[in-house]
């Protein structure tokens, strides 16, 4: 079982030129992205969040269970759902303007304990910034590495809702002990500051940075270095792209039975060659969609 644990939220999408023109609802927010597509790719996942009890609320639900995402853990509270309105730019990328005040996934709390029969724990986004669910999902972090468990973290940074970067560049190097794969973009990695052997030598086992349409490059503990190109296609948007990327990175190490620092720290060159392929090649069919719809196990063929 992998946990995906963060926010889950509502993208108003803009359907045509111009920042309001038809805003259209869609299922969102970074580790929610993940999980629905860890669901589509076949991986068993579970989602740990907070979210609503209004229409928002229980639509986010609906679309894990129909991912065949475990909802079991999911805390539910009265508060609004959060909003992000997204403008899409001329290349497909998206920026966004988040309505965060008082909403549901605000207040989660660190579970007990995981699902049981948990492998490795994701986590990301806006719900490692807004507390006081961010040091409740910081905890669970530092309680899932204790345990052993498999790490991932995507910063995925939203600096509109970082009120002091330099204190949130501290509390993300606080984090990398407890980390066992990070994956970031360039943009992400180029305003954390750094490089990826800065971060390696703080704890991770492996570094994804991601390129765009350039593709992506993974840097590994013992100094290896391994890219391949991304999968050109008619970009619609970027949404979700990122996570996409998330979701088969942890399939495809789950599927080689390498969700740990050993194994990850084991992988040969053929083997990260397939997986960045896999995720590239996923995260392609993703941005050819209009929103974030990651793509099914079938999409993607033989890896």
């Amino acid at each position: 079982m992998i946990v995906v644990a963060g926010e889950a939220l509502i993208d108003l999408v803009p359907q045509g030129p111009g920042a309001l023109a038809g805003l259209k609802p869609a299922l969102g927010g970074g580790p929610y992205n993940t999980a629905v597509a860890l669901g589509r790719l076949g991986s068993p996942t579970a989602f740990a969040s907070r979210t609503s009890h209004d229409a928002f609320g229980e639509a986010l639900l609906d679309g894990l269970r129909q991912a065949s995402v475990d909802v079991s853990g999911v805390q539910r509270g009265p508060e609004p759902t959060t909003l992000a309105v997204a403008t899409i730019g001329s290349d497909g990328s998206a920026a966004y303007s988040f309505y965060v005040e008082g909403t549901a996934d605000r207040l989660f709390t660190a579970p007990s304990e995981l699902s049981a029969g948990t492998r490795a724990v994701s986590f990301g986004t806006c719900s490692l910034v807004l507390e006081p669910g961010a040091s409740a999902y910081a905890e669970l972090m530092r309680t899932a590495a204790g345990q052993g468990l498999f790490t991932a973290l995507d910063p995925n940074i939203r600096a509109g809702l970082i009120p002091d970067p330099d204190a949130y560049r501290a509390r993300f190097r606080d984090w990398l002990p407890s980390v066992t794969l990070l994956k970031l973009s360039e943009e992400d990695a180029a305003w954390l500051g750094g490089s990826p052997a800065d971060w390696l030598a703080a704890g991770p086992s492996a570094v994804v940075l991601t390129r765009g349409g350039d593709g992506l490059t993974v840097f590994t503990r013992d100094g290896a270095e391994y890219s391949v190109p991304g999968e050109k296609v008619d970009v619609v948007d970027t949404i979700g792209a990122g996570d996409t990327v998330n979701a088969a990175l942890l399939h495809g190490l789950s599927a080689q039975d390498a969700l740990s620092a050993r194994a990850l720290a084991g992988l040969g060159a053929d083997s990260w060659h397939r997986l960045l392929r896999l995720a590239a090649r996923a995260a392609a069919l993703t941005c050819s969609r209009a929103g974030a719809e990651p793509p099914y196990a079938a999409e993607l063929g033989a890896w």
